[in-house]
């Protein structure tokens, strides 16, 4: 009973609006099947991925894989992402992002990593809408907890805007992301659409998913929907 439950709690989270069939461009379907893949990996190992206390209460979810930073050029730190919203009817279609600049002192050449970032309130999702603002600058920034810390989960989600993740070579870790700058990418959403649609249309729901995003939206609802249920 409780798994049927769940399941039917996942195709409302999922949202309402239908789903768009269309030509899309592979550079983009691959984006969204690897930020899919990023979140699966993460959550597949519950002791160690984000706690369910902050997945439960997300505003938004953005997940940046293969973020790199050059071998030899100053502030060559730079990533795509995707980024979907939760709304009264579900998770919204997801937008794409840019993330540029930060430091990471663990990082050496041209090693990447995957990052996962959590809008924890109203004002992180605000930020997201806007279409270009700084972690740690215009827009609160702390480390995410990592697996079951109820206490942890409490402290970081009244505190900050955004929580933060990296995953690299197999370990997952909340990370200071101070310093990045996370950009409206326009053209893959005007490609993605078809359409020079709003970011504030898309991340409020006022679009429909199109078919290649279905599995990045669905596994943001399932795992979200499966926090929710352990809270109850």
């Amino acid at each position: 009973m409780k798994t049927k439950l769940i399941g039917l709690m996942c195709t409302m989270a999922m949202g309402a609006t239908a789903v768009v069939s269309q030509a899309q461009d592979p550079k983009l379907t691959e984006r969204l099947n690897n930020a899919s893949a990023v979140l699966h990996e993460v959550m597949d190992t519950p002791d160690k991925g984000i706690p369910q206390g902050i997945l439960s209460n997300a505003y938004c979810v953005v997940v940046v894989p293969a973020y790199k930073k050059g071998a030899f050029v100053v502030g060559a730190q730079y990533g795509q992402g995707v980024a979907t919203c939760r709304t009264p009817r579900g998770w919204s279609a997801p937008v794409f992002v840019r993330a540029e600049g930060g430091s990471f002192g663990w990082q050496i050449g041209g090693q990447s990593t995957d990052l996962v970032l959590v809008a924890m309130n109203k004002n992180g999702l605000e930020h997201m809408l806007s279409s270009k603002f700084k972690l740690g600058g215009d827009a609160s920034v702390s480390a995410g907890p990592v697996g079951r810390n109820a206490a942890a989960d409490t402290d970081a989600s009244m505190h900050a805007e955004f929580l933060t993740y990296s995953r690299s070579r197999g370990l997952f870790a909340g990370i200071d992301l101070t310093g990045v700058v996370l950009s409206q990418n326009a053209d893959d959403t005007r490609s993605e659409y078809g359409a020079n649609v709003p970011f504030g249309v898309v991340l409020h729901g006022g679009q429909a998913t199109p078919g290649n995003a279905v599995n990045f939206v669905h596994t943001v609802a399932r795992y979200f929907v499966v926090a929710r249920a352990a809270q109850n």
